[in-house]
């Protein structure tokens, strides 16, 4: 079994290339939900979704989330309520975008809660209904919530990244609700033949993964065969805020930064080649480097990826590398 800690996009294309190199149930992602949210009186797990809809190739690939061909009519009717709205009310918001296809989701999701599912129960039933063949698991059954200390005041995650559009300082994070939490299972980091550790945010992403009890301390464990890529290539991230948050956190925003953040838990670190001059300066940090192309934009670049990750983890792939 192969277990990847995940948080979106990112970690999403790269599940699509690792399905290309290893059968789908042999892969258990651990998806980040401390940035789950509720609107409307629906429960929204941003994440999770995007790692599904990815999967079943239903995913836009212009906006990298949501359903492709989707509507937004539910959205714009909202519009109507804007001038009636009292002041201090946030009924009927429309600053995070729910596509009409997409409320099915959030639908299903908030009723089976409601009846009192497990979020990991769920989560499986979502999946198979997107005809997903990779074990999809929440990092807990529990509520953590990532809170952001910005300069211009305390918010959730969703707040500060679509509301704020992540264009605010940030002072500090933290996971709310986190000690009370449990990791979603175990078993699953130490049976797994490794763990890699997606391109995703290494503070928002895969901080509140490592913040479950137990969590570094079994990474720690089985180190050598925990394998990390970078999110941040030549000094920025491809998506979203990771390289502002990580500087203004006090971290380096680099390769060696991310290094120096998973040097106890992992022992190698893929970096893109673009950053190859460093690759000894990370490993001065403690990890192995390995370069290779990461960006995943162009077809084949996420199954050579998922295929290195794995070999340099030790993991034995059939001959080319490619399941198919």
């Amino acid at each position: 079994m192969i277990c990847v800690l995940a948080g979106g996009v990112g970690a999403a294309r790269f599940l699509r290339g690792l399905v290309e190199v290893v059968e789908p149930e042999r892969i258990t992602a651990i998806v980040n939900t401390a940035d789950d949210t509720v609107l409307h009186g629906l429960s929204i797990s941003p994440d999770l979704d995007t790692v599904v809809y990815t999967l079943s190739d239903a995913i836009d690939p212009a906006r990298g989330w949501g359903l492709r061909d989707e509507t937004w009519r539910a959205m714009e009717g909202l519009a109507r309520f804007a001038r009636v709205r009292p002041d201090g009310s946030s009924a009927g918001g429309a600053w995070f975008n729910l596509g009409d296809t997409d409320l099915a989701t959030h639908f299903y999701r908030t009723g089976r809660l409601a009846e009192g599912a497990r979020p990991s129960e769920v989560a499986a039933e979502i999946a198979r209904a997107f005809g997903v063949g990779v074990r999809i698991l929440p990092m807990t059954e529990q509520r953590v919530r990532t809170m952001v200390d910005t300069e211009v005041g305390r918010m959730g995650f969703q707040e500060y990244f679509v509301g704020m559009h992540h264009d605010v300082g940030v002072r500090s994070i933290e996971f709310a609700g986190v000690s009370g939490a449990s990791f979603i299972d175990p078993i699953v980091l130490e049976a797994a033949e490794c763990v890699v550790i997606a391109p995703s945010n290494p503070v928002v992403s895969i901080g509140p993964i490592r913040a479950l009890t137990g969590v570094d301390a079994a990474l720690a464990a089985r180190r050598d065969s925990v394998v990390a890529i970078s999110p941040i290539v030549a000094g920025a991230a491809l998506k979203g805020p990771a390289d502002r948050m990580l500087t203004d956190l006090g971290h380096e925003a680099s390769v060696v930064g991310v290094a120096r953040m998973y040097a106890g838990v992992c022992g190698t670190l893929v970096i893109d080649a673009q950053d190859a001059p460093l690759a000894g300066a990370v490993e001065r940090e403690g990890v192995r480097c390995v370069v290779v192309d990461t960006i995943m934009s162009r077809p084949g670049v996420a199954a050579a990826l998922a295929a290195t990750a794995l070999e340099a983890a030790g993991v034995r792939l059939p001959r080319g590398g490619n399941r198919q």
